[in-house]
């Protein structure tokens, strides 16, 4: 009988759901990590919520441990990397707050247009301040989404309810899917240009850390009113204090901050400033409902090998996973870089498997393709959950097999197609396919010949093929101090559109995109990761 740790504090329907799939559980709360460590090795599974650090130390410890479970979306306090080493597999329940979150954002909305946490300090004060506290209503207000996904369309819902308008800035959501909620899609500067309350409901990423800057908080519309349940970090918080200040501003709401628990801020006691401890997922809905989820998944992993909501490892049989290995590093590898070079509403995402890769199991390699493309925009993506995720944004995926063999043995090509059209990427495998060892190559880019590998820290360029670009390029990068540790070209025809990508020791960062940029035939410069 497998046997199971609740190390945190996790609703008794968790325990309850385990001992009726036939799993052994305890509940052992409270320990110090040396604690831990002493007992862990008894264990199979560990479910978890926050408090539960589960470092290289505790997991070498695990010597039986198959299976963690997250009973929440963030897994900060696991060392995901380490139980991937260990064959450990981790599970996140990233549905399970959705609701709790999203009402929470509606409830910041209405304190801030009706000044609540004021009044109702005015009014226990014995202060009867009724003409000082005069809001606004809601209704025919227009509401600014930044994210349309699972939370946020649940947002979109609700302030239909109350006669809001809604329009979303959203990378992934296609116009299908705006028009089945009922809202309008809009770029980002058009939504801080018309927006009475702007709500965010998008992970923290490199491309939406700071997305509301002070830059973009000056295009907004005077008096807006902001609220954040997502991530500390998608606001500059120095440059909302300063729109509060001025007046530009008229209320912001913050559940999360950059550094947390925000025990200070310069945004405390700030007139028209409501603040929340992370409540955003803290309602006892919630807590059951990520506690029967997480014992769920985990009860099915640990008697019939089912795999749900897992981080690091797809869903796969034992006999097929060596096999697919390589083919899918490949298959997230290059949905991974069309999804960074690929902007505007996605509609379709197609996966044609040429040769060998055509023979294999496509789910697999289907998800590890959404799951490279998705996780340049979410942070909470897996190759469990990715179809599910592309689907909530209204994204057509095709599958297309070729068993023939063309110019290789196996060929991989991802095409996106979006309203500016439709691009593709293609790539193989070097080395005996069928092997761990084989290494991913990009042999097409854009419908350029060009071979290169993808890892690490990567410099793409798009330019004019002229002489003396790549001396001009190579001297600033110099001049800069970048190490190239890989050269790879390519180019439509003499004198046409070339493109480089350069592997670099370092992040691309925006000073030197800059400087790229401004080189004499530069058409796109943007930096990569793997």
């Amino acid at each position: 009988m497998p046997k199971v740790l609740i190390s945190d504090a996790m609703d008794p329907k968790a325990a309850q759901i385990f001992r009726e799939r036939g799993v052994e559980v305890d509940e052992i709360t409270g320990k110090t990590p040396d604690e831990l460590i002493a007992i862990i090795g008894d264990y199979d599974g560990l479910a978890i919520r926050s408090s539960t650090k589960v470092t290289k130390a505790i997991l070498a410890a695990a010597t039986n441990l198959k299976v963690i479970g997250r009973a929440g979306i963030g897994v900060d306090n696991v060392d995901i990397p380490a139980a991937s080493a260990q064959g450990v597999v981790v599970m996140n329940t990233p549905f399970g707050n959705s609701i709790t979150t999203a009402e929470h954002a509606i409830a910041l909305m209405f304190a801030l247009a009706r000044q609540l946490p004021e009044a109702d300090a005015s009014t226990q004060a014995g202060k009867w301040e009724k003409n000082r506290f005069m809001g606004v209503e809601l209704t025919s207000k227009t509401l600014g989404l930044i994210g349309a996904g699972n939370i946020g369309s649940i947002v979109a819902d609700r302030a239909l309810g109350l006669k809001m308008k809604v329009v979303a800035f959203d990378p992934f959501l296609s116009p299908e899917r705006a028009l089945e909620l009922g809202i309008e899609k809009v770029e980002l500067d058009e939504l801080l240009a018309r927006a009475d309350f702007i709500t965010l409901h998008t992970p923290l990423t490199d491309q939406t850390r700071n997305i509301l800057s002070a830059e973009a908080l000056a295009k907004t519309k005077q008096g807006v009113r902001i609220i954040n349940c997502a991530r500390g970090g998608l606001i500059d918080e120095a440059a909302l204090k300063a729109g509060l200040d001025s007046g530009h501003i008229g209320g912001a709401a913050l559940d999360v901050f950059v550094q947390e628990p925000a025990k200070e801020s310069p945004l405390f006691g700030t007139p028209n400033f409501v603040s929340t401890p992370h409540l955003g997922a803290s309602t006892s809905e919630a807590q059951v409902n990520v506690a029967i989820q997480v014992a769920e998944q985990m009860a099915d992993y640990l008697m019939s090998g089912g795999v749900t909501n897992a981080l690091n490892v797809p869903s796969l049989s034992a006999e097929e996973a060596p096999r697919l290995k390589p083919y899918m590093a490949l298959a997230e590898k290059l949905g991974s870089l069309v999804g960074q070079l690929t902007h505007g509403a996605i509609g379709r995402i197609s996966i044609h498997s040429e040769g060998a890769a055509a023979e294999l199991n496509q789910k697999p390699m289907v998800s590890a393709v959404l799951a490279g493309f998705l996780r340049t925009q979410t942070d909470t993506v897996n190759m469990v959950n990715a179809p599910l995720l592309a689907k909530e944004r209204g994204i057509e995926v095709r599958e297309v097999r070729t068993e023939r063999e063309g110019d290789y043995h196996t060929l991989l090509r991802v095409s996106v197609k979006t309203d500016a059209g439709e691009r593709s990427v293609a790539g193989t495998l070097f080395g005996p396919s069928d092997a761990v060892g084989a290494a991913p190559r990009l042999v097409e880019l854009f419908g350029i010949k060009v071979e290169a590998d993808l890892a690490g820290h990567m410099l793409y360029v798009v330019n004019e093929d002229a002489p003396g670009f790549i001396g001009r390029l190579g001297s600033l990068l110099g001049e800069q101090g970048v190490n190239i540790g890989t050269f790879h070209l390519g180019r439509r025809s003499a004198g046409g559109e070339a493109v480089l990508l350069l592997s670099v020791d370092e992040p691309v960062t925006a000073e030197l995109l800059g400087k790229v940029r401004a080189l004499a035939g530069v058409r796109t410069a943007m930096g990569l990761s793997f």
